[in-house]
């Protein structure tokens, strides 16, 4: 059973920047396309954008155009999502998944992690 780990969560002050990582024990996530979500208290998950196993991301909600950045290391075998000028709004549980079917992003995803806590706030 895959499992994902995100990490790298924590509180920010806006404007302010953080990187979540998303990596998996005893599995190997090159194969993969992942895709990074985030869920608002009280409001319903959403995607962020996914990377495809050679490394093409694409962004799912516009809100995020131009601040945040999806990139892999698959060396390290880790995903990692870059967030720079952070606002209130980006506050959140942030979960990356995992495409255990597809290399590119097809926008299924069968395996999720448990997720990071990013908190925007002074």
């Amino acid at each position: 059973q895959l499992q994902l780990v995100e990490s790298g969560g924590g509180l920010v002050q806006p404007g302010g920047s953080l990187r979540l990582s998303c990596a998996a024990s005893d599995f190997t996530l090159g194969y993969y396309a992942i895709g990074w979500f985030r869920q608002a208290p009280g409001k319903d998950r959403e995607g962020v954008g996914c990377i495809s196993s050679s490394g093409d991301s694409i962004p799912y909600v516009a809100s995020v155009k131009g601040r945040f950045t999806i990139s892999r290391d698959n060396a390290k075998d880790t995903i990692y999502l870059q967030m720079i000028s952070l606002k209130p709004e980006d506050t959140g549980v942030y979960f990356c998944a995992a495409d255990a079917y597809h290399s590119h992003c097809s926008g299924q995803y069968d395996f999720w992690g448990q997720g990071t806590q990013v908190t925007v706030s002074t």
